[in-house]
């Protein structure tokens, strides 16, 4: 029997995991994506690595018990123990889409709710597609309807409800201005949210551009929020000590501004 929990993760800046550097067709180095709503998610094994390599530098005679053991080369076993904690992939929950004229709004779709209330726990309906708060960014939602302007088109609200039992522990983000898109439209408003920068590679002894150096990266913007399910074979798992969220890094680009998170675990891990 395990015991369930889970985590929120919280993008304090823009978030990376998929392709590296001249992977991709194109030198476009996309993230990987769920492949039903096409959004974003971090896998499980980078959700493991990163939790494991914070617990080895913390706290080493640790990352064997919770982690598994890891090949010992000599052995007929092979070494390796089973984890006593399973991490499965981060999906969204809420996504930050900037609105021409407009404050920004998160969004999500009924899909992605669906899988975070059965990791969460959460009891209430889940909402309509084309929901909004009654008050939208400070205007009515009611018999007129609000119509929200994107770059590349436009959305109409077609009723309200009360979204901020949808806000995830830890999660900072305005009751005011949620929105919960349809399943078939969170693909293309996803990757028109999407942070891209194009970047070089110069030559060592001048500024000039390293034949084939050129490339484009995607990342989560900030301000996204993700869920990730936990499953412990024991209890007494303590990743950041006596509290229940810290900051890390997840995917790579870590070193020109990519990647910081917060973390807030809930549900019976300790």
């Amino acid at each position: 029997m395990y015991h369930k929990a889970y985590g929120i993760i919280e993008t304090l800046a823009p978030l990376h995991v998929g392709a590296s550097a001249g992977e991709e067709t194109g030198n476009l180095n996309l993230i990987f994506r769920d492949q039903f709503t096409q959004t974003g998610i971090v896998p499980g094994s980078s959700v493991r690595g990163r939790f494991r390599a914070d617990m080895r530098a913390n706290e080493e005679s640790l990352e064997a018990k919770w982690y598994g053991h890891h090949v010992v080369e000599g052995r007929e076993d092979g070494g390796t123990t089973e984890a006593l904690v399973k991490f499965e992939y981060a999906s969204l929950v809420w996504l930050p889409v900037f609105c021409p004229g407009q404050p920004v709004v998160w969004i999500t779709c009924p899909r992605l709710l669906k899988r975070y209330k059965m990791i969460a726990g959460i009891s209430a309906e889940l909402p309509a597609a084309y929901t909004a708060p009654k008050t939208l960014q400070g205007r009515q939602v009611g018999v007129n309807r609000k119509i929200l302007f994107f770059n590349l088109g436009f959305m109409e609200i077609e009723q309200s409800a009360d979204l901020s039992q949808w806000i995830p522990i830890g999660a900072d983000l305005p009751a005011s201005n949620l929105v919960v898109v349809g399943d078939n439209d969170i693909a293309i408003l996803h990757d028109m949210a999407l942070y891209r920068q194009s970047r070089v590679a110069l030559e060592d002894a001048q500024k000039k551009v390293k034949k084939g150096a050129f490339f484009d990266v995607e990342a989560l913007p900030e301000g996204s929020v993700l869920v990730f399910p936990v499953a412990l074979k024991q209890k007494g798992w303590k990743p950041f000590g006596n509290s229940a969220s810290s900051e890390l890094y997840f995917g790579g680009l870590e070193s020109i501004g990519f990647g910081r998170c917060r973390v807030t675990l809930g549900g019976d891990y300790l």
